[in-house]
C-alpha cells in the first residue's frame, strides 16, 4: 500500500534530487530536500482538504486531478505563475523574464527576479488570502452534526444562518487588512475582491451543475463544495450506493475549484521559497517536483484509507489551519510572517485534531472500514 501510494512521488523526489546534484552539487541538492519539506509541512492541511473534496468525485475525475492536477501544480504554480507574476508587474515579455530569473539575484536588491516577486506579494496574499479565508468562513458557519471546537463552532454555526455572512466578514477582512496593512489600499481590494469573486464562481457553478446533474438523473449528489449533512445523512441511509460520485460538469468546475485552491496554498511557499534561494531552477524541483508530488500522495493515502471517515476532526482541523493561513497571509501584507510559524500553526491544528479523533474513537465504537456507529460519514473511495 505505501510503495503503491508513494512510490511514485519517491521516484521522482530522487530524479529531481539528482538533476538539482547536477545542476548546482551538494549544495543545491540541499536546498532542493530543504523546499521540499517546507511545501509538505505548509500543504498537509491542503492534502486534508483536498481528499475531503476528492472522495466525491468519481475516478476518472479522480485521475485527471492526480495527472492533470499534479502537472498545474508542478509547472504551472511552482515555474509559470512567477514567471507570470514577475513579467506583469515589471511589464516584461516571457523571454525577458525568463532571462531574468535565470540571473537568479538577490530578493533584497532592486530590479532582481525574487525583488519584484516580492514586490507583488500584497496582491497575491490579498488574492489568496480571501480564497482561502472565504472556504474557512463557509465551513464554520455550516451547521454540522458533528463539532470539534464545540463551544466555538456550534455559536458560529448559529450566526452562519445569516445570509451571505461569510462575504460580509470576509469584505471587511479586506477592508482593515488593506487600509492597515498595504502600502497601496487600493490595489490590495482589487486583489482581495478578485479572491472573493473567484471562491463564489468556482463554488457557485459547481453547485449549479451539480444540481442539474441531479434533476437529469435523480441522484442524491452532495451539493456544494462541503456537501449538506442532511443529504448524507438520508444518502447514508439507503445505502452507499445512493452516495453518487461528481462526474460531467459539476466534476469539472470541482476540479478548477481544486486547482485554484492548490494555487491558493502554494502562495506562501512560493514566496517563501525566495528566502532560501533566488534560483527558479531549485525552486521549481524542490517545490514542485518533490513538495506538490508528495502532497498529492498524501491526499490519495487519505482517500484510500478512509482516514477522513475514521479521524473526523482532521476535516475540521484543516478547516482551521486554512483560517490560521489567511490569517497570516493578510498580515503578511505589511508584515514578513516567517515561514516556520505558518507550517507550526499547520502542523499544530492537524496535529491537535487527529489526537481529539483517537480520543474520541476509543470512546465511540467504530465499525471496519472507519466510520463510527453513531454518526454518519462519507463513504470513500479508492482513486
Amino acid at each position: 500500500m505505501f510503495l503503491r501510494t508513494f512510490g511514485w512521488s519517491i521516484a521522482v523526489a530522487f530524479a529531481a534530487l539528482i538533476v538539482a546534484f547536477f545542476y548546482g552539487g551538494w549544495a543545491a541538492l540541499a536546498l532542493c530536500a530543504i523546499l521540499g519539506v517546507l511545501e509538505v509541512s505548509l500543504s498537509f492541511d491542503n492534502a486534508v482538504v483536498n481528499a475531503k473534496i476528492l472522495e466525491k468525485m468519481n475516478a476518472y475525475w479522480q485521475k485527471i486531478f492526480l495527472t492533470i492536477g499534479v502537472a498545474v501544480a508542478v509547472f504551472g504554480m511552482r515555474l509559470v505563475f512567477p514567471l507570470l507574476v514577475v513579467g506583469v508587474t515589471a511589464h516584461l515579455n516571457p523571454s525577458d523574464a525568463i532571462s531574468l530569473a535565470m540571473e537568479k539575484g538577490d530578493p533584497e536588491v532592486a530590479g532582481t527576479y525574487g525583488y519584484l516577486l516580492n514586490q507583488a506579494h500584497p496582491q497575491i496574499a490579498a488574492f489568496g488570502g480571501m480564497f482561502l479565508l472565504m472556504l474557512f468562513l463557509d465551513f464554520i458557519f455550516e451547521d454540522r452534526d458533528i463539532t470539534w471546537l464545540s463551544w466555538l463552532e456550534k455559536p458560529l454555526a448559529r450566526i452562519g444562518k445569516l445570509d451571505q455572512l461569510s462575504v460580509v466578514v470576509a469584505g471587511l477582512a479586506l477592508v482593515v487588512a488593506a487600509q492597515t496593512l498595504a502600502d497601496d489600499p487600493a490595489t490590495v481590494m482589487v486583489a482581495g475582491v478578485l479572491g472573493i469573486v473567484t471562491y463564489i464562481a468556482v463554488n457557485g457553478l459547481g453547485t449549479l451543475f451539480e444540481s442539474d446533474d441531479d434533476d437529469e438523473n435523480d441522484d442524491a449528489t452532495l451539493p456544494g463544495i462541503h456537501g449538506d449533512a442532511g443529504q448524507i445523512e438520508r444518502a447514508v441511509s439507503h445505502g452507499p450506493s445512493e452516495l453518487a460520485k461528481l462526474a460531467g460538469r459539476a466534476a469539472f468546475f470541482t476540479f478548477l475549484y481544486l486547482e485554484v485552491l492548490d494555487a491558493s496554498f502554494s502562495f506562501d511557499g512560493v514566496i517563501g521559497a525566495f528566502a532560501i534561494t533566488a534560483d527558479p531552477i531549485i525552486i521549481a524541483l524542490g517545490l514542485g517536483f518533490i513538495g506538490a508530488m508528495f502532497v498529492r500522495s498524501i491526499t490519495v493515502m487519505l482517500v484510500r484509507k478512509g482516514t477522513l471517515s475514521e479521524y473526523v476532526h482532521l476535516e475540521h482541523g484543516a478547516h482551521w489551519a486554512i483560517g490560521a493561513l489567511a490569517v497570516i497571509l493578510l498580515v503578511s501584507i505589511g508584515r514578513h510572517v516567517d515561514e516556520i510559524i505558518t507550517g507550526l500553526v499547520g502542523v499544530a491544528f492537524i496535529g491537535a485534531a487527529f489526537l481529539t479523533s483517537v480520543l474520541r474513537n476509543r470512546r465511540i465504537p467504530v465499525e471496519p472500514g472507519g466510520s463510527d456507529v453513531s454518526q454518519p460519514e462519507l463513504v470513500s473511495s479508492s482513486v
